[in-house]
This record gives structure tokens, sequence and C-alpha cells, in this order.
């Protein structure tokens, strides 16, 4: 089956314009009417709660953690997009729109991407205002960086810390409402069901963390801000709280899950050290402006970094793609760096590294400047790893850290469950096949900011939304089966614990579903994790009980679905028979070994319909179709 994206008509600059036009309204005092319920804090979440309330809306926002300032969001270190202009070297809407298409190796669709470049000036304004404090040039003029994927420097930055402002901004937005009794805070709560009244998303069903209560709450509509899925292999940059969860039980109540398979693999991480490590850390892009990625040119060379002369080093970044050099994008770097540890020239210990090498920067301009740009990341690196980036090359491998696939969702940001709306990471809409880097904060910000305040009024304004109580017979279906599944996994009283569980399927994942793919790999993957899933259901030990603050509960819950969801990522990685960005199937590959597409046959998003536990998905298309830009095979040389 097809699915309509609700794509407005007209041409590319105007279809936004155009669109908010034929939107329908609901005015001022019609507002006060409606409740509408927000699940995630994050960029996203904090943002579309802070709008949603000023335009007069009742909103109910959930937070897993204790405060909203905690969402994974403040991970995003390195900057956000914007097509400002302000270094004049001739960006442009358009400009930042064929670098987003071209960076997610033409699998996104092109009318969100456009809508999303349009609204970037915007965000950057709205963030100004709030006080965020980006770097600025001596003149008083916003600075800005390069990032991977670009040969224009539109990356607004703070320090090493944007992602962590721009959260604080949208965080006293919503703070302000908060005060103002228009938005209602729910912290330490996890949303574990989605409620679903004669077809429409009317509420969810929650556990308080502290107490274990189970809660019930009613809405006009539910919005997911909820993040990405990449802690399903158990390794990788998100927060130890990510997970999959909510946007899964939605999936199972109707939604489609989009390119499940989509996930990026960051260049720039902290190598694994060891085998009982919990999660990985994130060295920003941003380092890669001025740090240089290089190798030994001898396989099995050991010696320390200083001791390897300029001639006898490999500059592989800056050799292959002489155009953009160390800021190629992001998959095309973490694939290269795997091609020189696998070929015996990685460094470390586990030869599972490369070095990012400052030494050039700071000679060319000095200690003082680059520890102003990126003081607090090396601080991070030598605290983690006792190593000096002032001295000695950092060393660096990729890793998870980021989701494109995610919930379907139409122009209006809605899944197939109507009154659902899904924002940022927790859907699939802007990011393709692999995201550029600085384009996370964009997306969220301009999802919960300036996209969302108009759809969700068209939907409320334009749909017949009876009363609902949350005696209804679906709420009390829905905490039926939550407590259903709770009591299952309570029950069990195995002998292995749940990170054991969880560390096995992300092995699995990294192996066969990883940087590259191959279908004897992906055929064994799958095998091996229906295994593991029925293991887990009869052997894992999960102490305590429900009625409490119980956190192996919580990380059960959430393992749990990681392996169904595991699964569910092997079978979209076997549909898609192409490589493209991030998604690496090794049988097809270019002359260069770079991602060759099969534009003929799947130049679409693949949306997985849920049709029951231990069954195949049912798998829909969305055709992607590109009218404004040319279909390419992707170069960075």
């Amino acid at each position: 089956m097809q699915l309509d994206a609700k794509i407005p008509g007209g041409p590319l600059s105007e279809k936004w314009d155009r669109h908010r036009f034929e939107l329908k309204l609901v005015n001022p005092a019609n507002k006060r009417k409606f409740d509408i319920i927000v699940v995630g804090t994050g960029l996203a979440g904090a943002s579309a709660s802070a709008s949603f309330a000023e335009l007069g809306y009742n909103v109910k926002t959930f937070c897993l953690q204790d405060s909203p300032r905690r969402a994974h969001s403040i991970a995003a270190q390195g900057g956000i997009n914007a097509a400002k202009n302000y270094t004049n070297e001739g960006d442009s809407i358009w400009r930042l729109f064929y670098d987003t298409i071209k960076g997610g190796d033409f699998r996104s669709r092109e009318a969100n991407v456009y809508r999303l470049a349009q609204v970037s000036n915007t965000i950057i304004d709205q963030c100004v205002a709030q006080g965020v404090p980006f770097a600025r040039e001596y003149g008083g003029l916003l600075a800005n960086r390069s990032f991977g994927g670009a040969q224009v420097a539109r990356t607004f930055y703070a320090r090493g810390q944007t992602g962590q402002q721009l959260l604080l901004g949208a965080y006293s937005a919503m703070m302000r409402q908060v005060a103002a009794g228009k938005v209602k805070l729910f912290p330490r709560r996890e949303m574990l069901e989605i409620v679903v009244v004669n077809g429409r998303a009317r509420g969810i069903v929650t556990r308080n963390l502290i107490t274990g209560a189970v809660e019930t709450h009613a809405a006009h509509a539910i919005v997911l801000c909820t993040g990405g899925y990449g802690n399903a292999y158990f390794l990788s940059t998100m927060a130890m709280s990510s997970n999959v969860t909510a946007t899964f039980r939605a999936y199972k109540k109707g939604a489609r899950f989009a390119n499940p398979c989509f996930t990026q693999i960051h260049p720039t991480c902290i190598p694994v050290h060891g085998s009982y490590q919990s999660k990985l850390t994130l060295m920003s892009e941003s380092l890669r402006n001025d740090g240089r990625v290089w190798v030994p040119k001898n396989p099995g060379d050991n010696r320390p970094p200083y001791q390897i002369p300029e001639s006898e080093r490999n500059y592989y970044l800056e050799e292959k793609y002489p155009s953009f050099g160390n800021l190629v994008p992001r998959d095309v770097a973490s694939r290269n760096a795997k091609e020189q540890c696998d070929r015996g020239k990685g460094v470390g210990e586990t030869g599972r590294a490369v070095y990012l090498d400052f030494e050039d920067a700071i000679k060319r301009d000095g200690k003082d400047v680059i520890k102003k740009k990126y003081g607090n990341l090396f601080q991070m690196y030598e605290k983690i790893t006792a190593g000096n980036p002032y001295e000695t090359p950092m060393m660096i491998y990729p890793a998870v850290h980021y989701a494109m696939g995610g919930l379907w969702v139409d122009y209006n940001l809605m899944s197939t469950i109507p009154g659902l709306f899904v924002l940022g990471e927790a859907n699939f809409s802007d990011h393709g096949a692999n995201r550029l880097g600085a384009s996370a904060l964009m997306q969220g910000l301009a999802d919960g900011y300036f996209v969302i305040p108009y759809t969700i009024g068209g939907y409320l304004a334009g749909t017949p939304l009876e009363d609902v109580a949350p005696d209804n017979v679906a709420f009390k279906d829905a905490i039926e089966a939550v407590r259903v599944h709770t009591r299952k996994l309570l029950a069990i009283n195995g002998k292995r614990t749940i990170d054991d569980f969880h560390r096995e399927l992300g092995h699995i994942l990294w192996e066969y579903c990883g940087m590259s793919r191959n279908d004897k790999g992906l055929l064994k993957a799958q095998k091996l994790i229906r295994g593991l899933r029925e293991e887990f259901w009869k052997n894992v030990m999960v102490p305590g009980s429900e009625a409490d603050f119980n956190q192996s509960l919580e990380r059960a819950g959430r393992v749990a679905d990681f392996l169904e969801f595991g699964e569910l990522m092997i079978i979209d990685a076997l549909a898609r028979r192409e490589s493209c960005g991030c998604h690496f199937n090794e049988a097809y590959q270019t002359e260069e070994n770079e991602a060759k597409r099969d534009d003929d046959n799947f130049r679409h998003v693949a949306a997985w319909e849920f049709t029951g536990f231990d069954k195949e998905p049912v798998a829909h298309i969305e055709p992607l179709i590109f009218e404004n830009v040319e279909l390419s095979q992707r170069s960075y040389k």
C-alpha cells in the first residue's frame, strides 16, 4: 500500500506558506477548550509545549527525567545550521535544502526538507531573543563554523555546549508557561501505552517511576517527542535513558514505523575501552574543523604519534576527498575509519581507533584560540581518557549516534494514527539515510516552534472530537495491558541480568546491522535475536515489585521492546536491496567502495505495520518524488 504524505501543491518555495494559509484555524477563545499532551521535553518537546501554551491551549507535558533540562538534546554539542549567509560564502535556503537532501543520499522528502531550510533562519532569531549565548565575531555578528557535508560555514554554536544552551532557552520558555498555569509538567513519568478511541489518539498511560503508580491522561491530541532508538545497540552516544518504548508502543497501536534500519554512525567518538562499558561519549563533529584525521601509513605501526614523522602519516580523508577533506559527511568518515582499521592501520590498544590531531591548528592559531572554541570538549576527553589533546592527538572511532528512522508522519507531522503527531528524532521525515551534522537541533526546534503550532490547529479545527474521560473503556483496556505486561516481567524470576541481554542484543546489531551489512549476516542476526528474545522471556531476572521505585523494571520493559524492535531493524535492512547513506550493504557498492543506490526500485520510504507478536510486519511504501533536485551518485571528492 502507498502512503499519502499530504504534500501541498504549488512550487516548492511556496508550499509551506500556501499550506499555512489553507489550514483551518482555531480562534483564540476556542484554543482554551483543547487539551494537548506532549511526551518528551527535549528541544522538540519543550519548544512545542511552550508554543502551544503561548497560543492558549491547555498542555500536559511528560518528562522521563527528574528535570526537562536533562533531556538528551544537551548532548548535541557542535551547533545548529541556518542559511543566514553571514560569512558571505554564497549560502542560501536553496543550498541548505540541497545539502540536506544530498547528505541524506536522496532518501528524504523534498517538501519537508525545504520547509526545514526555510524556517532555519527564524530559529536563530528566536533563540537569540531568548538569550542563547551564541558565539560572536569581534564586530558583534554571530559566528559560524563549518560542519561535514557542506562547503559553507553555516553552523551557529555556543562553544561546545550548543545543545545545552538551546535546551535552556526552550526550557525557560516552557517553564514560563508552567508558572502561568498553561503547562502542567509531569516529571519522572514513562509513557507505556497510547490510548486510541474511535480510531484517534486520545490519551496515554504512564508509570510514575518514583511510586510505581499507573496513571491515565486524556487529551484531544498527542504529540510524541521522545527521541531516537540508538540504544538498541547498547553501546551508543545516547543518554542511558533513551529508548524506543513510546514510539514502539505507538507502532503496536497502528502507527507505521519508517526506515528503522537507518541509524547514524558518528565518526568522532571516544573508542570502546572495555567489555563492560555502559555507554560511549561523543566528541563533537565541530572538532573536524581544526582537527586532522590520520593513521600510520604502515599497518601495525605501534609507535606513539609524536614519533611518527609526517612522511609516514596517512591523512586519508584529505587525500581521498580533496574538496571536503576532513569535513565529509558522517557516514563517509565513519566507513573510511573502519576501512583503515580493517587494514591494520588502527591505533591504540584495540586497533579500533584513528587519530584526530590538532597540532597544525595550535601552531597556526595558538592554544588560546583553540581553547576558546573547544576547551570544554578537550577537558571532557582528558577526564575520560587521561590524554591531553593539546599535546597528543585524540583517538576516535565511529559509534551509533542518531536514528534517521522513526514513526512515519505526513507533511503535517501526523502519524498514521489520527491525532498522534510525532516531532524531532522520533519521526523519520527530514534526514533520509544520513543526517548532516548540526541538523538535529534545527529539526527539533523547527518542528516544535514553527511547524506543529500550525498543523495541530488545522487538525483540531477540522475534526469533530467528542469528550473522552479517563474512565472510558479504551483507557481501562490500556491500563490492563500495561499491568499484564509488567506482571509478566516480574514473574519470570530468571537468572540472567537485564543488561546482559541488552549487551548481547547490541553486539548482534553492531556486528550484523551496523556500519556494514550483508544478507548472510542479517539472516544470522534475525535468528540470533529471535532466540535471545525467547530466552529473555524465560530467564531474565527482574527483582522488586511494580508498586514502588524499581529501576530494574524500567530497564526490563525497555529491553523487551528493543528485542522486538531489533528484529524490525533487521527485516527493514533485508528488504532494502541497495546501499544508501549510513545503510551500507556490501553487495551494493561502487567501484570506489561508496554506497550505491537503486533509485529505480528503492526511491521510497518503507513504513512497517505491526501485525502481531512474532508475526512478519507489512511494508507500506511512500514513493519519493524529486522534482527540484537531480538524482546523482553522491560524491564529496
